[in-house]
């Protein structure tokens, strides 16, 4: 049976770190400071809003809430992101992701300071980790690649698939465990003989968005399974994009779905709020 890649365990020692290096940096007088704005009544984008929040009291970082009415309107947004980029109590800046239709998502994630983008989004922080020097790492594959660290996982010569390519988890992820010296296969839901592709694999990396797609008779055996994908099915049952059971009986290690992946992201975009202020400190 694989172990079990615990991501609350792996985010609460990163937390605890965090909040030593905060509280240290708070005696030289720098407290920092995270504004999250949210637009519109979206239910999930407010339970993750209030994570987030409650993530920042644990740590000591100061946290500034902007909620806006679902009719508010592009030019209304950006002049709140120029004050907040000018803002020198804010160091991470976050836009709430989706912004209702009639406001251009990349208008605005464009229009926060790079030095401010801890969601690593903007073109300018996306080209650093292209060019492998980056600025701001994105926070879910960040806390993969954290995962793997933790887990004693050596990237370097292994075969490693990732499942997805969306800007937010599979292209970054899959640029981070190149730098980390890994070879690596970017799959997706058109991707032809994709079980093949994953049985070839020594790392999977699970990020299309589809529940159980990936079948646990394609894992390799003695294979680490990094499950990105959150699927509610039947109305309450929240499930990965790996078929968990089955993998199990193959996968050396494996993530849960939840309590997996999904701790990590906060706890890496309080991790990327730090840095910057960090940052600030220096001057």
């Amino acid at each position: 049976m694989a172990e079990i890649i615990d991501g609350k365990a792996i985010a609460a020692k990163m937390r605890e770190g965090i909040k030593k290096e905060v509280t240290e940096l708070a005696a030289q007088g720098v407290t920092p400071g995270l504004a999250v704005v949210l637009v519109g009544e979206d239910p999930a984008s407010r339970v993750y809003v209030s994570m987030k929040e409650k993530a920042c009291a644990d740590c000591g970082v100061f946290s500034a809430e902007y909620k806006l009415s679902a009719d508010t309107s592009e030019e209304k947004l950006l002049e709140l992101i120029a004050q907040l980029n000018a803002d020198s109590r804010i160091d991470g800046i976050l836009v709430q992701l989706p912004l209702p239709k009639h406001i251009d998502e990349g208008r605005v994630l464009e229009a926060i300071s790079p030095a401010k983008d801890v969601d690593g989004f903007h073109p300018y922080n996306v080209g650093r980790l292209v060019t492998g020097n980056p600025l701001f790492q994105p926070c879910t594959p960040y806390g993969v690649m954290k995962m793997l660290e933790e887990t004693n996982v050596d990237l370097k010569g292994k075969n490693v698939v990732v499942v997805g390519r969306s800007n937010i988890v599979g292209k970054p992820v899959a640029l981070m465990c190149l730098a980390a010296h890994a070879t690596v296969t970017i799959c997706h839901s058109r991707t032809v003989d994709l079980p093949a592709k994953v049985a070839a694999a020594d790392v999977v990396i699970a990020a299309v968005g589809i529940p159980e797609m990936i079948k646990g008779e394609w894992i390799k055996e003695g294979a680490v399974v990094i499950d990105v994908g959150v699927n509610r099915v039947g109305g309450k049952k929240l499930v990965g994009d790996v078929e968990f059971e089955a993998a199990c009986q193959k996968a050396s290690a494996i993530t849960p779905v939840p309590g997996g992946v999904g701790p990590m992201t906060i706890t890496m975009l309080i991790y990327n709020t730090l840095e910057s202020a960090k940052r600030r400190a220096k001057g």
